[in-house]
């Protein structure tokens, strides 16, 4: 049997980290954390996703505050506002173009993924719920670059999202889909919660929960 991949070890370690220390992150890791968070699939490759990245003292004690004083918003050297993007189909001309362009896409492909996409998400309902869909894989993605970079990540659901967008200039289009704390552990020996066991989560061929 061949070794694990090194991957799977990251996965096992990754713990939800709700105490950091005061080392800020810096912007050229930020923007590779997002480098690799976009590199998730998306329905159509419409890249639904989008992050805010928030630094600065002030702006950290606002969005503390709209989290309901959850600390970790504060003590984090960052912060990602995690959006979705419910009118994210208006892009995928554009995103297609270059795909084509790059050999990366068929024409024909493009045009028939642009024709489904339109009937898909026509329905406002299905556009919202794709760009959660999108949204939350991404934010997984980042989660596991930041622990593969030696950071440390928390997140959080529980926040006031129309005072995330009104303190942070949110467009309407955007969803505010979930915060992710992203700093340096307070301490190293953090361990992932006990999980459920595989019997009770997987069933083969038929649904037997």
């Amino acid at each position: 049997m061949s070794e694990p991949h090194p991957f799977l070890e990251l996965i096992r370690r990754r713990a939800s980290v709700e105490a950091f220390d005061t080392r800020p992150v810096d912007e050229q890791t930020i923007r590779a954390l997002v480098e690799d968070a976009a590199r998730t699939p998306s329905s159509f490759n419409i890249q639904h996703w989008r992050f805010v990245a928030v630094r600065n003292e002030d702006d950290k004690e606002k969005l503390c505050r709209a989290a309901f004083g959850q600390e970790q918003v504060r003590a984090a050297g960052v912060t990602f506002i995690v959006l979705g993007d419910v009118e994210g189909l208006d892009k995928l001309p554009r995103i297609n173009r270059e795909a084509v362009n790059q050999g990366a896409l068929p024409a024909a492909k493009a045009a028939a993924w642009e024709r489904l996409a339109t009937e898909a998400y026509a329905d406002p309902k299905a556009a919202r719920d794709e760009a959660l869909r999108s949204a939350s894989l991404a934010s997984m993605t980042l989660m596991l670059a930041a622990e593969a970079r030696g950071l440390a990540s928390g997140a959080l659901s529980g926040f006031d999202p129309q005072r995330v967008r009104t303190d942070f200039d949110i467009e309407p289009r955007f969803l505010p889909v979930m915060l992710i704390a992203v700093g340096y552990p307070a301490k190293l020996n953090h361990r992932q919660q006990p999980r459920l066991k595989i019997d009770e989560i997987l069933s083969f061929d038929r649904s037997r929960f």
